[in-house]
């Protein structure tokens, strides 16, 4: 066999190895987990690869770049919405959405991050421009609910679902900002002003009512020690009179108790007169009718030579 010949098969030979090899890399497809392939047969669709091996048919079936089927966060820039009180916010928003059929992923929607986009974008500037600043700033949940209301509606057909909404910042105007920082300095100054008033009324009245409780405490406290005391000077003066009347006292002795008690009359430094009662005669009287009757009868006789 001339060398020509064998150098032509040899080539042949090596282009069926490379054809065959190139065949079967293109026949046999792996598809990564969480994603999809759209696989189209002359043009047409034919099938949704899943994960895993797949056989294709060589350069009749053609796969379309995978799809990711895992839940996506995309973040669009802030965009300007114009308020029903004519105030023009900037508006920043967060979109989780995951594609659930990657058919019309494909072909019912040509870019549809780019048409999540600009619905969010239309939508936001609706469901805003109904609302004053106020309500935009203080109903975010409920701006939430109504965008992912209207997006996922919207985005079924695509093969698309959105799970939430969220609104990053909502930015008023520089002017708008520093009239609601005085307006919550004022509020805060004013609910300040009212507490401290609250507090001293609290205060004062706490004090006079522990003023009053505490001379309602001090006059009961008076008036049982005077009890006590009138009682223990009554118990004294009921055994002093007992005692006096178990010892039967005489005339006598009653009148010289009494010439005692006179001179403590007269103990204070205020006493300044001293008026003798009328008994005091009695009283003498009675002292020296007393001696008198202790003298022996027959003491005044002259005595005996």
């Amino acid at each position: 066999m001339p060398i020509v010949i064998q150098v032509i098969l040899g080539i042949v030979i090596l282009f069926v190895v490379i054809f065959v090899i190139v065949t079967i890399f293109r026949a046999i497809k792996i598809v990564p987990q969480a994603t999809a392939g759209i696989v189209e047969r002359l043009g047409k669709y034919h099938k949704t690869l899943t994960p895993g091996l797949n056989i294709l048919v060589p350069f009749i079936d053609r796969m379309r770049p995978l799809i990711d089927m895992r839940e996506q966060v995309v973040s669009f820039p802030p965009q300007p919405v114009i308020t029903e009180d004519n105030l023009v916010v900037s508006i920043d928003t967060v979109v989780y959405f995951q594609v659930t059929d990657a058919r019309a992923a494909t072909y019912e929607i040509r870019n549809y991050l780019g048409a999540v986009e600009q619905l969010t974008t239309t939508t936001l500037r609706n469901v805003v421009g109904g609302l004053n600043l106020e309500q935009a700033l203080t109903s975010r949940d409920n701006i939430n609910g109504q965008l992912r209301i209207v997006l996922d509606e919207a985005t079924g057909k695509w093969g698309i679902r959105v799970g939430r909404v969220e609104l990053k910042a909502i930015d008023p105007p520089l002017s708008i900002q520093d009239s609601m920082e005085k307006q919550m300095r004022a509020e805060r100054d004013k609910r300040a002003a009212i507490l401290t008033a609250e507090g001293t009324k609290q205060a004062a009245i706490l004090q006079a009512e522990g003023a009053r409780q505490a001379a309602i405490l001090n006059a009961e406290g008076d008036a049982k020690s005077q009890i006590l005391r009138a009682e223990g000077e009554a118990k004294a003066i009921e055994t002093v009179f007992g005692a006096i009347h178990a010892g039967n006292p005489d005339a006598p002795l009653l009148a010289y108790q009494y010439l005692q008690t006179l001179p403590k009359i007269a103990e204070g430094e205020a006493s300044k007169l001293w008026i003798i009662p009328s008994e005091l005669s009695e009283a003498l009287k009675g002292i020296a009718s007393g001696f008198v009757g202790n003298t022996p009868s027959g003491s005044s006789a002259a005595p005996k030579k």
